[in-house]
């Protein structure tokens, strides 16, 4: 069983008074038959179709707008996984309204080739716009996980979201560190992999579309063999080098390890370069293609007064916990004791938000955060 994780020690800052006690006490826990879901159309700014899904519990929410977003390739449903008790129901519970974007990355949109820049100036701004517009609320606050954490922090780096007051950021930042393999798989493999298919999907590993995925699969199927969900092994491939990549088997419960079959397709390769280039530079960098956004994301300190509190966890296969470090000392450099590192253990990629102890391990650790 995991171990409680503890902030590290360089970055449990204490960056300004407390707004409010983390715990409210509801009659009962917030569960799934307790949500109010609308979802809402949203068009990012260059016209891409999106949406945010906007979740409530029995009660208003007390609290301010919360915006959670995904990574690449899954959705906003990431966050409520079949687990008694999930990352949006924490959140209602302590009187945070909650809203969750589907940006362009989303399965639950069309697919098409897209970078992090063109959801850095397009989709994030757009959101926070409509979530404020919807609620009356002049700030709101961030949780972002993955390639929803790289391009957000873009925007926010770049000076595009002036109304986003704390960005919890999960996994990576500014710094994408990854495993020895992973770096050959991205710079070596994906580039011929490109050559032939214009994206990769997951979802291959149990319904491959077409010759080439169906080679891909084989391929996975018989270099992966740490467990009989297709799934899980493709994600594996696609995301990172472990076995499994993004989670510890462990940490997730069977109904979860199952629920993940339907949660991960698609992932361009235009992705796949841009971090190609990302990684090879130790930092976000820009593919020059979007206007509004700088060369390098390093060059200078982020244009944003926002605090930010970067989670990791020790045993991420795919981004190594390097890699919020490194931009926790970025950070530092520019404005020491406003921000916060927390390092957790036993914990990799997804299974800070999809563990089955995470509701004790992880959730406390970012509303703590939240409410600073």
């Amino acid at each position: 069983m995991a171990a409680r994780p503890e902030p590290h020690p360089r970055g449990h800052s204490g960056s300004g008074p407390r707004t409010g006690s983390v715990r409210r006490t509801p009659t009962r826990p917030t569960t799934r038959s307790d949500h109010i879901t609308e979802v809402r159309p949203l068009t990012a700014r260059d016209g891409r179709p999106l949406t945010v899904v906007h979740v409530q519990g029995r009660h208003p929410p007390t609290r301010g707008p919360v915006l959670v977003v995904h990574g690449a390739g899954v959705r906003a449903e990431l966050f409520r996984p079949p687990l008694p008790r999930t990352f949006v129901d924490a959140l209602i519970d302590v009187g945070w309204d909650v809203w969750l974007l589907n940006w362009r990355a989303s399965i639950d949109l069309d697919p098409m080739p897209w970078t992090l820049d063109q959801a850095a100036a397009h989709d994030h701004p757009a959101a926070v716009e409509h979530v404020l517009a919807a609620t009356g609320a002049d700030r709101l606050k961030a949780v972002v996980h993955c390639q929803g954490s790289t391009s957000f922090v873009m925007a926010a780096a770049a000076g595009l979201l002036p109304q986003v007051d704390t960005v919890v950021s999960n996994a990576v930042s500014l710094h994408p560190v990854v495993p020895a393999v992973s770096r050959f798989k991205i710079s070596k493999v994906a580039p011929v992999v490109g050559r032939v298919l214009p994206h990769l999907s997951p979802a291959w590993g149990e319904r491959p579309e077409g010759f080439a995925a169906r080679c891909v699969a084989g391929f996975v199927r018989a270099t992966h063999r740490e467990c009989r969900n297709g799934v899980c092994r493709m994600v594996s491939f696609t995301y990172g080098s472990g076995r499994p990549a993004l989670w510890s088997h462990a940490n997730l419960d069977e109904a979860t390890h199952d629920w993940i079959r339907g949660e991960f397709a698609d992932v361009p390769m235009t992705f796949f370069a841009q971090m190609d280039a990302c990684v090879r530079a130790g930092h976000l960098v820009a593919t020059g293609e979007v206007e509004g956004l700088p060369p390098s994301f390093t060059d200078r300190a982020p244009q944003t007064d926002a605090r930010f509190a970067l989670f990791a966890g020790e045993d991420n296969r795919c981004f190594l916990a390097e890699s919020q470090r490194r931009t926790f000392d970025f950070l530092h450099r520019h404005r020491p004791g406003r921000d916060s590192l927390h390092i957790l253990p036993g914990y990799g990629h997804l299974d800070v938000f999809l563990g089955r102890r995470a509701a004790a391990d992880t959730y406390p650790l970012i509303l703590e955060e939240l409410a600073r």
